[in-house]
């Protein structure tokens, strides 16, 4: 199959169906090539775009995103909570997660909001992990924010009987445990206790993107069959994954759950329902430095 490039937009109509990540900045977001290349490998009549809006214009923004005919869009940092007031409606996708990563504007206008990161996260783990299964035992979660609060309730949900949320401010993941309910508890970041009992850790930090502090915890207590991976896909291996790596724990970066939580948005706005795959992969890797 050729791959029309994505550095252009294929012609358009009158009837362009459009669709844009919505954050503050926007730049650095991979979504308008993700989505880009589904729509030039589907040959959708569709366009995706990045759209910076200020926070104290996003309400505005999005109902005239609606009222410009776009279908919904992505909502990207410092956004996901923020954009609940603007939505008519949540799913309990987002009514779960707290945070809104995908708004979706109905025919008759109502603006609809839903949270794809927890399941985008949970796909990525059976695709590239499949190994892994919720069942096997706890979880933990460096980090307390809108990304630990979605993958806790998707793992809860998928059947993991523990999910402890870890945080240097223990009162913040003290009331995100209290918020999720039954199956999420809270420990201390120097409480080694839950990482010696964890078959998965995940970061849900931003701590190791490129620009950013490196994450600052030791694998020391984790058992060598569990499986570690960070929500940060730029850069592709983050410190934490070449350190787990180099002592022989399974990993996954944060691309996939990327690739993954997005494949509900397009199909919604633009109709089909992709798949990812290894070309996929390839051509959103194409510009993320490996470390």
């Amino acid at each position: 199959m050729t791959i029309l490039p994505t550095t252009g937009p294929l012609a358009h109509s009158g009837t362009t169906k459009l669709a844009g990540i919505i954050g503050w900045p926007v730049a650095h977001s991979r979504s308008p090539r993700l989505h880009g290349y589904w729509l030039d490998r589907h040959a959708i009549d569709g366009a995706y775009v990045p759209l910076p809006v200020r926070p104290e214009n996003l309400l505005t923004a999005v109902r005239a995103l609606r009222d410009l005919g776009f279908r919904g869009g992505n909502i990207t940092i410092p956004h996901k909570e923020a954009v609940v007031a603007a939505c008519d409606r949540l799913e309990a996708s987002a009514e779960r997660a707290g945070a809104v990563n995908t708004l979706v504007f109905e025919d008759d206008g109502t603006i609809v909001g839903a949270n794809t990161d927890g399941a985008g996260f949970v796909a990525a783990l059976a695709q590239n992990v499949p190994a892994y299964a919720p069942q096997d035992g706890p979880a933990v979660l460096l980090g307390a924010g809108g990304g630990a609060r979605a993958i806790a309730a998707a793992l809860v949900d998928a059947g993991c009987p523990d999910v402890v949320l870890v945080n240097r401010t223990r009162a913040r993941a003290d009331a995100l445990a209290k918020a999720l309910g039954k199956g999420v508890s809270a420990a201390d970041w120097s409480d080694f206790g839950p990482l010696s009992r964890a078959v998965l850790v995940v970061n849900c930090t931003s701590l190791g993107m490129a620009g950013q502090p490196p994450l600052d915890v030791s694998l020391d207590h984790v058992q060598a069959h569990a499986v570690v991976t960070d929500i940060v896909y730029v850069p592709r291996t983050t410190a934490l994954l070449a350190e787990a790596a180099s002592r022989g724990h399974r990993t996954m970066g944060g691309l996939p759950m990327l690739l993954h939580q997005a494949r509900v948005g397009f199909s919604r706005w633009f109709g089909v329902t992709p798949v990812v795959d290894d070309a996929l992969v390839r051509f959103v890797a194409g510009d993320i430095p490996e470390r």
